[in-house]
């Protein structure tokens, strides 16, 4: 059966254009698919670190042709009230609105010579010993030698395969949130993202990002938690959470129902094992987000990237040894920061009294939140960062390891 492209990249949010890029400036025959049409809205709060300028230094014209609100402050509230305000003379972060940084990552993908296909729904998948096939909702199907499947949270691909039939409620959370345009709801701090954990005891936490002519405003928990302590609707939740915003000033207008969109986030790390045969999974397919900031875009980028290059790089190899330096990459780059993330979230956020021992260190201690500001802008390793948690906090080190040990 004749192939319609070298390699098929299933979604175009941010990790399927970047390895679509790099698939394509690398010479390889790369057709982007994705069920929706371009631009797209995409539920998210919308941010991305500064380290993603370093990271990836042409992102910086493409941010240039969007609206984008840079940030460099960050508000943070713990539990019992307690409070930490860092600010950088440099933005630590951007946010911007899915709908069209994700058009604009796509176009950079055409621009590199990938092919676009839209409207393409995946229903089913098969294997066969020369490629895999993918058929659509419409009966239209698409074959390659190699796939990159970064098609979101509920992969079709993963669970077609076998490799993941659902994440459990305990690896995931809920989202509730609105991007709202600021004629109807606006944020009081226009260039200060604020954050809140465990805001009026919802066991999870809350936030505020401005934009440029919008907000995103969100509350968001474990989805166990949710299901096992939450009694309220999503949307009864979130516009009890915004009137409050109003009420305390941090924001001005009211929630839009229509604006509201909740979603999951597989925060639970990524898969065991990130490949099966052909098949590369990445983005939120792959479990690629950090499990105690919710942030996803830039890991996504991360390792669809490192998905593109693995598969040029073992172009004329055999299958299997792409998928093993994927592996390999991403556990080198973003491995550690990933996994601690899940044994950080698990410890700090069992006990209220953790987070706000957090907020006030960092209020006392200046050199902890530069510590933090350095590593959002990507001046400062994440290795870097471990190495001085643990020599600065060597008994809580120690008990996050003995955790780590029996989990």
């Amino acid at each position: 059966m004749a192939s319609d492209a070298e390699v098929l990249v299933a979604g175009a949010g941010p990790a399927g254009a970047v390895a679509a890029r790099t698939l394509a400036a690398a010479g390889i025959d790369t057709l982007l698919i994705d069920r929706a049409t371009f631009p797209r809205n995409k539920p998210c709060g919308g941010g991305l670190t500064a380290r993603a300028i370093v990271r990836f230094p042409w992102l910086r014209a493409v941010l240039d042709t969007i609206d984008v609100q840079p940030i460099a402050r960050l508000h943070l509230e713990g539990p019992d009230g307690s409070i930490v305000d860092m600010a950088s003379p440099d933005p630590v972060g951007f946010l911007m609105r899915r709908v069209v940084f994700d058009d604009a990552l796509v176009r950079e993908a055409t621009r590199a010579g990938a092919r676009l296909q839209e409207g393409f729904e995946i229903a089913q998948v098969e294997t066969d010993p020369s490629g895999v096939t993918l058929r659509s909702r419409d009966g239209r199907s698409l074959r390659a030698p190699r796939v990159v499947a970064a098609d979101g949270v509920h992969s079709v691909i993963a669970k077609r395969l076998g490799v993941n039939a659902r994440w459990p409620p305990e690896s995931i959370a809920i989202d509730m949130m609105e991007e709202t345009p600021n004629a109807t709801l606006r944020a009081e701090r226009p260039d200060e993202v604020w954050i809140a954990y465990a805001y009026r005891g919802l066991d999870g936490y809350a936030y505020i990002f401005p934009k440029v002519n919008h907000v995103n405003v969100g509350i968001g928990c474990l989805l166990s938690h949710f299901k096992g302590e939450v009694t309220s609707r999503p949307y009864s939740l979130q516009e009890q959470f915004v009137s409050s915003l109003v009420g305390a000033g941090l924001l001005h207008g009211r929630s839009d129902r229509e604006c509201f969109t909740p979603y999951l986030i597989p925060v639970g790390g990524p898969l065991a094992r990130s490949w099966h045969g052909r098949v590369l999974f990445a983005g939120d397919a792959g479990g690629f987000v950090n499990a105690v900031t919710a942030e996803g875009i830039y890991y996504a980028m991360v390792v669809g990237e490192l998905a593109g290059r693995a598969i040029a790089t073992t172009r004329r190899d055999g299958v299997e040894r792409a998928g093993r330096l994927y592996q390999r990459w991403w556990r080198a780059e973003v491995g550690a920061e990933l996994r601690d993330s899940v044994w950080v979230q698990r410890y700090l956020f069992a006990k209220h009294e953790r987070v706000n021992r957090l907020v006030r260190g960092s209020a006392r201690l200046p050199w902890l939140a530069d510590l933090i500001i350095d590593y959002t802008k990507g001046t400062r390793s994440y290795a870097s960062v471990r190495r001085q948690m643990f020599l600065r906090f060597p008994a809580t080190a120690w008990r996050l390891a003995r955790e780590q040990a029996f989990t």
